[in-house]
């Protein structure tokens, strides 16, 4: 397990309330799409990253991270696990609080280049899954 509980919940109350999903388009049948719904239903601004750079929930996407023109809080990543390094480093690059890989993308260098940077991190869970066991 990769960040224990105590992670998880503080990326969750404490990191802030802007979370980018990169991997988040309108394809509703992939994971993205309903665990952005679950993160802005708890109060989270969801900022969708993705090359078509589509507006999801009402929110204006980007092609990259380095796109968004303002900070993010947490940089959630729906990527396959080959690419997802590459994401934590930019999420670092870009000032984010915390970087979360979803449930089954494992990156053990990139987990510990991110946590060396000062910045925290999970992998292989999931925010619409722990953040309803909080309330």
């Amino acid at each position: 397990m990769y960040g224990d509980q105590a992670a998880v919940e503080k990326i969750l109350t404490e990191s802030g309330d802007t979370w980018a999903v990169v991997g988040l388009s309108n394809n509703e049948s992939r994971a993205a799409y309903g665990v952005a719904r679950i993160l802005q239903r708890f109060g989270k601004r969801i900022v969708p990253v993705h090359p078509k750079a589509e507006t999801v929930h009402g929110e204006r996407g980007y092609a990259t991270l380095a796109d968004i023109p303002f900070e993010v809080d947490v940089v959630d990543v729906f990527v396959n696990a080959d690419l997802a390094g590459a994401v934590a480093d930019e999420a670092v690059a870009k000032g984010a609080k915390a970087v979360w890989f979803q449930l089954g993308v494992v990156d053990e260098a990139a987990y510990d280049r991110t946590r060396a940077a000062g910045v925290a991190m999970v992998m292989d869970r999931c925010p619409a899954i722990e953040i309803p066991r909080m309330g």
